[in-house]
């Protein structure tokens, strides 16, 4: 008998009982936050293509001034108190999850260099010991061209981390994860 641990073992539901259904937080940013409101949808597939029913996405972003609710920004920026600036997901039968949210601002990135506004992403699935850190970048945004994180970015890997508008679904951005294939999105290692 081989009791090595399958990749749908390793993790277990266990994340999902615990850290989904009952902490989830779909509503990043409440109605009245200061911003420009978006729907993001992310679905993730795995290395055949297929979605994925057990993965969970955790964002994390700046408010619309580009100031992340957390002590350790120490930007003078106002905070929103009703901004959260996280969200916690876990996919459906389709693979996907939706946030609501606004379109973060500006923050800084390496040497004071003004990043594009992005989403940090935390992926969490079935085989995976660790997240998997990943961003979103919005698709057609003039700053993306001069984001230092993303110029790290091999150009032809680029289109990975960037979410795309939602045909004909106003304010609604989609998102997919790859596992795996052509388009495997870009992870980082940080």
């Amino acid at each position: 008998m081989d009791l090595t641990p399958i990749p749908s073992q390793t993790v277990g539901p266990y994340f999902r009982i615990g850290l989904t259904d009952p902490r989830s937080v779909q509503q990043i940013a409440p109605p009245g936050v200061k911003g420009e409101r978006v729907k993001l949808v992310c679905t993730v597939l795995d290395a055949e293509g297929q979605p994925m029913n057990d993965a969970m996405i955790e964002i994390w972003q700046a408010n619309a001034d580009g100031k992340y609710n957390h002590p350790d920004d120490k930007q003078d920026k106002p905070v929103d108190p009703a901004f959260l600036g996280f969200g916690r997901q876990a996919t459906n039968e389709d693979g996907a999850c939706t946030f609501e949210t606004i379109k973060p601002g500006r923050v800084p990135g390496p040497k004071g260099v003004p990043q594009a506004p992005h989403l940090i992403v935390s992926v969490f699935a079935r085989g995976l010991l660790r997240r998997l850190p990943t961003r979103i970048y919005f698709e057609g945004d003039p700053a993306n061209d001069q984001d230092p994180i993303l110029a790290l970015v091999p150009k032809e890997r680029r289109a990975t981390l960037m979410a795309q508008p939602a045909t004909g679904q106003a304010r609604t951005w989609q998102f997919t994860v790859r596992f795996g294939g052509e388009h495997e999105t870009v992870f980082f290692d940080v």
